[in-house]
């Protein structure tokens, strides 16, 4: 795969989706947008420690993914977390205060970046090794179909939804845990973000197959290869595997062409990729590009449009407030959460 080639950006038109689920959509790729653009911010004023990755420009994979779940799916991240976890429904100020090392953090400060976990809304957390989450996904996945076939319960099937990147795809986990959600017809979605670099290292130079989603036909699973850049053709594949993953049908892995508007963290000065090529994806901004569609199409208006960037924007700043104002954890409770606690 070339990665100087401009990708298709066919906008599909679902005629099922209301307006106020495309204006959702909208709203939740410009808040983790922002949200990011305000970590970077609040990173290099020394708010925030450590290695910090942003998912700016591949927003349209986790919105279009995540926000057809249902509140009872489940959602496994990587290191570049922090926009899977609001997409989930995770508050950002709780996502922020995180990020400070603050005690009011979804993670009460001890995760950071990476480790962005939410138990009451299914998000199982970032990992900051690749491959890690996987088989933590697998094992979700799995106990939904136990708790339903053996223990007998009659809550709904719960779909598993794993994140992973292009880099990942050459890791043993990723096959094992593809052999076995196959096996066992497991309820889980493999979402491979192919943007087109594991760090400093193209794509196309550390595998011997490019196309990450051929490689589900060893398994006898579905690969679907979707332009992700564009947020109704990533909905539109995921409602279709999320249906056939509920309905007993087994996992799919979809692979999501997308691309990185920053370097892999922060820390990392973005030397090895061409400006030609930055330029190229940069022109496809998928928040643009759908802001634009529905303003093209009469979807919205420009004022309906200024008013979710208002909202958005006051989230992020009451985020930042209440991440600024909230304590520190307290040493006397350095072990504190290492174990589970009576409730």
């Amino acid at each position: 795969m070339d990665n100087n080639v401009t990708l298709p950006s066919k906008l599909y038109d679902i005629d099922s989706m209301d307006v106020d689920t495309m204006l959702s959509l909208y709203e939740d790729m410009l808040l983790g947008r922002n949200f990011e653009d305000m970590c970077a911010q609040m990173y290099y004023r020394g708010k925030m420690f450590g290695f910090v990755h942003l998912y700016n420009g591949q927003e349209a994979v986790s919105t279009g993914i995540i926000k057809a779940l249902n509140d009872c799916d489940y959602v496994c991240s990587t290191y570049r977390d922090h926009v899977h976890a609001l997409s989930k429904g995770v508050p950002p100020r709780l996502v922020m205060a995180e990020l400070f090392g603050k005690e009011t953090g979804c993670s009460h400060g001890r995760g950071g970046s990476m480790h962005i976990f939410s138990a009451p809304h299914n998000f199982l957390g970032g990992f900051a090794f690749i491959g890690e989450g996987i088989p933590v996904a697998t094992g979700a996945a799995f106990q939904s179909v136990y708790s339903s076939q053996v223990l007998n319960s009659s809550d709904p099937i719960s779909v598993t939804a794993c994140f992973f990147g292009d880099g990942t795809s050459n890791n043993g986990q990723f096959f094992e845990c593809l052999n076995m959600a196959v096996l066992w017809k497991l309820p889980i979605i493999f979402v491979v973000e192919n943007n087109q670099w594991a760090i400093g290292m193209a794509h196309n130079r550390s595998t011997s197959l490019p196309e990450i989603h051929k490689k589900a036909i060893s398994f006898g699973l579905p690969g679907i290869e979707v332009d992700g850049m564009d947020v109704l053709a990533v909905r539109k594949v995921a409602c279709e595997a999320i249906n056939r993953a509920r309905s007993g049908h087994g996992p799919t892995l979809i692979e999501a062409l997308t691309y990185r508007f920053r370097g892999h963290s922060l820390a990392d000065p973005d030397e090895l990729r061409s400006r030609q090529e930055k330029a190229a994806w940069v022109a496809r901004d998928p928040i643009k590009s759908f802001k634009n569609y529905l303003l093209h199409n009469l979807i919205v208006d420009q004022k309906r449009i200024q008013e979710i960037d208002i909202n958005v924007k006051n989230r992020i700043d009451d985020a930042i407030q209440f991440a600024l104002s909230s304590p520190e954890p307290e040493v006397k409770d350095l072990k504190r959460y290492l174990f589970a606690e009576d409730l």
